[in-house]
């Protein structure tokens, strides 16, 4: 197991490392730094590292299909009938609120004035389109954070205008959710006071009582590296997961209040064996079996679980999370690193090294 261990220390100096060592080799895709080569992803059906989707959690061919259509056509129609047909109830919509914002947001960063017209179109075009007006506030939290460390003053600039685009969206679309979802994020950036969070909050749980993606950004304001405490988060948590109705994903959020405060360095080997993180893997693992296979927000359970089974060398249950999501790598923890697609690859072939050190292998894993 030792070199199992060593193959993790070298994931996280390649993290710190990747950025430099991107640059000194004109942006060419490295190999995950200690990468082991026992996973082979054609024998198990993996998708190889340099074709895994960095856009989403998991499949929505339909949002594919009309984000191709937009950002080749650069005509924004397509992106508001999908929204416009998406219900607002459940978690479908928000998550698509995030992949078109994130578009724009990509585009723009790769093509300075020009990326991304199409959302600018779509707002100028059609002023009372609920779909842009919640796309345009969620694109612009995503640009703060971009730039926040640029400045304090552009930072809280782009999030006061994006608060005025929630007002807005929140008019045009009554009981949707989804622009108070968006003014969580802006809280946490704007630094709102404990009594104006909790109102936003009433409002919301008003309107998506269960809506696991919200008490994800609720967790992180009252995360200890925000404006709470560890106390205060796992709590909200664990009452979170105790009020969950049956087959809810929300009995996983306690494994999200564990990721949001892991310690930079761990120095006990045996800290992912903890009662507080066996316990929180074992709720996570249990709204995974009694969740609908259909559940929008199960694949981001699934990409959490997979780290904290990997670093509790649990290759076979990390394995089997692994099968159920592979192809996909936009969540977290991944996308809190320069290069999600990396840092998924080298857990999951961590994964597939322990199973098969332990006897298993893609005929075992099949049957």
């Amino acid at each position: 197991m030792e070199i199992l261990w060593f193959l993790i220390a070298a994931v996280m100096l390649g993290a710190a490392l990747g950025p430099f060592l991107m640059r000194r080799r004109g942006g060419i895709r490295l190999a995950a730094p200690g990468s082991p080569d026992a996973a082979d992803p054609e024998e198990y059906g993996f998708v190889r590292q340099e074709e895994l989707d960095v856009r989403l959690p998991g499949p929505d061919q339909d949002l594919l299909d009309v984000l191709d259509v937009v950002q080749r056509t650069q005509d924004w129609r397509a992106a508001s009938q999908l929204l416009a047909g998406t219900p607002k109830e459940g978690e479908v919509r928000w998550q698509r609120v995030q992949s078109f914002a994130g578009a724009a947001s990509l585009e723009l960063a790769q093509r300075p004035g020009e990326g991304g017209r199409w959302l600018r179109d779509w707002r100028s075009e059609a002023p009372k389109d609920a779909g842009a007006a919640q796309v345009h506030a969620e694109f612009l939290v995503q640009q703060a954070w971009r730039s926040s460390s640029s400045g304090k003053d552009d930072f809280r600039i782009i999030l006061e205008e994006a608060k005025a685009l929630c007002a807005q969206a929140a008019l045009l679309a009554p009981g949707d959710p989804v622009p108070y979802i968006i003014e969580l994020s802006i809280a946490r950036g704007l630094s709102y006071p404990r009594p104006e969070f909790d109102q936003l909050w009433a409002k919301l749980i008003d309107r998506a009582p269960t809506h696991l993606g919200a008490h994800l950004v609720a967790l992180h304001y009252l995360s200890e590296k925000w404006h709470g405490s560890r106390a205060e988060a796992d709590t909200f948590a664990t009452h979170a997961a105790s009020r969950a109705p049956q087959g809810s994903l929300l009995a996983a959020l306690p494994l999200f209040s564990v990721y949001d405060h892991l310690p930079d360095v761990i120095l006990v080997s045996s800290f992912y064996q903890s009662a507080v993180v066996s316990r929180a893997v074992e709720g996570a693992l249990f709204a995974v079996h009694a969740a609908r296979p259909d559940d929008p927000m199960l694949a981001h359970v699934r990409h959490m679980l997979i780290l904290f089974l990997v670093r509790s060398e649990r290759w076979a249950e990390a394995v089997k999370q692994v099968v159920a999501v592979d192809g996909y790598v936009g969540a977290l923890p991944w996308t809190h690193n320069p290069d999600p697609a990396a840092t998924y690859t080298v857990h999951r072939n961590l994964a597939v090294a322990g199973y098969e050190s332990n006897g298993g292998n893609p005929a075992t894993l099949r049957g």
